[in-house]
């Protein structure tokens, strides 16, 4: 690849450190010269391979977690999208030219995500450095003393490791509570009012990041739909109970007050009790099939999105507020409306469907309109799949994403 005269491959093959580059699955797409000289493989011994068929673990070592624990760094990379350091690991190689015998190593890996447009992962940058020799060096200038230090610093490096899997498998456990409590608090709806509803709920990779995002719909005198989708700010069992909590009190808000705006109103008020439920954000539409009227109001969220039967597509933002509790007295939020046709469609979505590292807002948008104009024949429940598998990256999302669409 070539850009303003600079042959980047040529730069690539020439970098002093170590690099190598895997696919999500962790096969070789390419390695440096320094990384082939450093491994002791070629760059066709590499590239093709997957990287645990080129550097198994020792077979004669029952302890060594060299190839674990690196499988596990660049598999968190992949969800999460974010680089991960590791700490000084024993990775024994075996010999090219002795097959069975092997050769003790030590190694400071780096791994670094490189994104596709989408923000999903595409490449692994994977930085190797050997410090092998340095503490075989070491050992020899200082003798047994060195070599104590040298064990120690290994064992350290083990318990280390051992901690970061003990508290990597207590957060898979609240994740699987979370999922639980928000499954059982967010069902699959059945018919509802005279639309065709579908609703998605992906939650975030990763043992971590299990979200608040929820989504509600009730039925309301005069054949009305309220719909309601928000985000609870933070991760967790605790986020997830908050959570409920909202979702509830919003649920019931609605059936009585006058207006989805005078219902996040009182959400508002009932969020300055609840802690962690501080900038949450909302999103609240009543549709009225009679005379074809949405009437809206946003706590600090992303706007829903109408569907015209035309294809074009609308963002309700004329009605937006901050988030719940965001100020420090109550001041009665904002409504609009706007009307709709048979045929149309409204989509309500958490923040997790269009945002993206490193990316303007709008760009999320823009996709998600394009998605929707592209598609808009299709029926809810076709329309709510092609929306996530487009919009959403391929190795799952950081992100809770939550997705409601009603289809007029």
């Amino acid at each position: 690849m070539r850009d303003s005269g600079i042959d980047y491959e040529q730069v690539f093959r020439a970098l002093p450190g170590s690099v190598a580059l895997l696919r999500p699955d962790l096969v070789y797409v390419d390695a440096n010269e320094a990384f082939c000289r450093m491994s002791g493989r070629t760059r066709e011994q590499l590239v093709g391979r997957y990287l645990f068929d080129v550097f198994p673990d020792n077979p004669n070592d029952a302890s060594a977690t060299g190839m674990r624990n690196l499988e596990l760094s660049l598999r968190r990379v992949v969800a999460t999208g974010e680089r991960d350091t590791m700490a000084l690991q024993r990775y024994d190689v075996e010999y090219p030219d002795r097959p069975g015998e092997w050769d003790e190593r030590y190694w400071s890996p780096v791994n670094v995500p490189v994104l596709g447009p989408d923000g999903s992962v595409v490449l692994l940058v994977h930085r190797v450095e050997e410090v092998t020799e340095l503490i075989r060096a070491k050992g020899g200038r200082e003798g047994d003393h060195a070599k104590v230090l040298e064990a120690e610093l290994y064992t350290r490096a083990r318990e280390l490791q051992e901690v970061n899997e003990r508290l990597r498998q207590a957060h898979a456990r609240e994740r699987e509570v979370a999922l639980s409590l928000q499954a059982a608090m967010l069902p699959v709806p059945g018919p509802v009012g005279r639309s065709r509803v579908a609703v998605r709920y992906r939650p975030a990779v990763g043992a971590l990041n299990v979200c608040g995002d929820w989504y509600d719909l009730a039925e309301l005198p005069g054949g009305r739909l309220a719909v309601a989708v928000g985000d609870v700010v933070g991760h967790g069992l605790h986020a997830a109970g908050v959570m409920g909590q909202l979702r509830s009190a919003l649920s019931a808000a609605v059936r009585v007050a006058d207006g989805p705006a005078a219902a996040l109103d009182a959400l508002g008020l009932y969020a300055r009790s609840v802690e962690g439920a501080e900038s949450t954000t909302a999103v609240q539409v009543v549709v009225d099939y009679d005379s074809h009227t949405l009437t809206y109001s946003s706590a600090g969220h992303l706007p829903p999105a109408l569907l015209h039967t035309d294809g074009s597509v609308e963002f309700l933002d004329q009605a937006t507020d901050p988030p719940l509790g965001a100020r420090p007295e109550h001041i009665p939020r904002p409504e609009a409306g706007t009307t709709f046709e048979e045929g149309g469609a409204l989509v309500l979505y958490t923040d997790g469907l269009v945002e993206r590292r490193r990316e303007d807002i709008d760009t999320g948008l823009r996709r998600l309109a394009d998605c929707l104009t592209r598609h808009g024949s299709a029926d809810a429940e076709r329309l709510a799949d092609t929306v996530l598998a487009e919009l959403l990256p391929r190795a799952g999302n950081s992100d809770d994403t939550a997705v409601v669409i009603v289809r007029f």
